[in-house]
């Protein structure tokens, strides 16, 4: 059987990339104190909050009475795992354990880059765009529940109860990555990817109500959420305060939220959007017919795009989800979403820009930090409502297949075209 040679020299290069900014993004963790960086306030969540979640998960309960909790139990399996290091500390072990799911996570995107048609875009861009957001992913847990999001894509190709299993996982962490199933192919795929993460869901949801108190706490946090600064309603509210609204910011389940008039109407907006996304996504899945060896992992970027975009709250480590999103679909020279993982690089760039960089700016409402704000949600909606739409197009059902032109009837009493007959 022929195989593809695969030159070594693309992958040495993505290696060199990703040792040399890694070390870049290691030394912004070691200077993050400075004003430029945020202060401290980009690190404080692992040494402060983290920590403090740590020592009351080693008690065997979930932190029950603590509104910053808002994420479902396999969240805590997170963070107990820099216990696994007790010769280093918390915050030192948090940053190791991150910084080898990362290059678990390039490694795969590299595996999966070199097969026979592939490409190692996918790898580039996840090298490339995740130090866009400076040292934010060794200082969040997201870049763990990406790498399970971004496995279970890559694993489904070839098995799809593999990937039902690392889908259900990574939904166990934080919600987000169920929606990678949503572009399994039809039928046994389909059935075989749900079905595992169904039952991987169940079993792992009543190991942990077995070993820790109070697992569902987290549902009282996220339902008291309000509007944050960042999200697409909070620009709107923040550019508001320009025309005389009276709201303002506010630090509130663990964000900076927007307080006053009206902010329950735009939550609400916001959740009816997330309703209408999913509706079209649902809509998709029961039209489309072709599918692509890039069709799941286009899928997967829209809805996580357009769940993104609808959301009460956009935090800056929700940009890692969606550079992974779109370093899956790169890995495929099918996909139809390489637009929309440009427009996610810049809306990362933006990010930084405006956290922690500007933050200040954001908060306080001045017209720079509106225009920042203003312009990286344009990026993320564009890029959301394009992906959509591409989406769409790429596997339309087959009434919107656009059938040959048929040969006009013939005249009956037309002879056919031949050429002359000499005489």
């Amino acid at each position: 059987m022929n195989r593809l040679r695969v030159t070594p020299g693309p992958v040495l290069t993505l290696t060199a990339s990703w040792l040399t900014t890694r070390a870049l993004m290691l030394w912004l963790v070691t200077h993050s104190t400075d004003r430029l960086l945020g202060g401290g306030s980009v690190t404080r969540e692992v040494w402060r909050l983290y920590f403090h979640w740590y020592g009351v998960l080693t008690h065997g309960s979930f932190p029950a009475h603590d509104t910053l909790w808002q994420y479902p139990p396999g969240a805590g399996v997170v963070l107990l795992a820099p216990g696994l290091l007790p010769w280093l500390t918390y915050f030192q072990a948090f940053v190791l354990l991150t910084l080898a799911v990362d290059a678990l996570t390039a490694a795969a995107l590299v595996r999966a880059g070199t097969r026979p048609g592939r490409s190692l875009l996918g790898a580039a861009l996840w090298t490339g765009g995740l130090p866009l957001l400076l040292h934010l992913p060794l200082a969040r847990y997201d870049v763990q529940v990406t790498a399970l999001a971004v496995l279970s894509l890559l694993a489904s190709a070839r098995s799809p109860r593999a990937g039902g299993v690392l889908g259900a996982l990574g939904a166990l962490v934080k919600v987000w990555p169920a929606l990678v199933l949503l572009g399994v192919p039809r039928g046994r795929p389909a059935r075989s990817a749900w079905a595992w993460a169904a039952c991987t869901g169940a079993t792992c949801l009543a190991l942990l109500a077995a070993c820790f108190a109070h697992p569902f706490s987290f549902l009282r946090g996220q339902g008291g959420r309000g509007v944050q600064l960042e999200s697409l309603g909070g620009t709107a509210l923040n550019l508001a305060r320009h025309a005389g609204w009276p709201g303002r910011a506010r630090y509130r389940y663990g964000a900076m939220e927007l307080v006053g008039p009206h902010v329950h109407a735009v939550a609400a907006a916001s959740l009816a959007l997330t309703a209408l996304a999913f509706g079209l996504l649902v809509l998709w899945r029961v039209r489309a017919r072709h599918w692509s060896e890039a069709t799941p992992y286009d899928a997967a970027l829209s809805a996580v795009l357009l769940f993104t975009v609808t959301s009460r709250v956009i935090s800056p480590q929700y940009l890692i989800w969606l550079i992974g999103m779109a370093a899956v679909c790169l890995t495929s020279r099918h996909t139809v979403q390489r637009p929309v993982a440009a427009l996610v690089l810049a809306a990362a760039a933006l990010s930084t820009v405006a956290y922690p960089l500007c933050y200040h700016e954001v908060i306080a409402g001045t017209w720079p930090g509106c225009l920042l704000m203003l312009a990286r949600n344009g990026l993320l909606t564009a890029g959301a409502v394009l992906s959509l739409v591409r989406l769409w197009r790429s596997a339309p059902p087959p009434a919107e297949k656009i059938a040959p032109m048929a040969e006009p009837p013939g005249d009956p009493n037309r002879l056919p075209n031949k050429a002359p007959i000499p005489s």
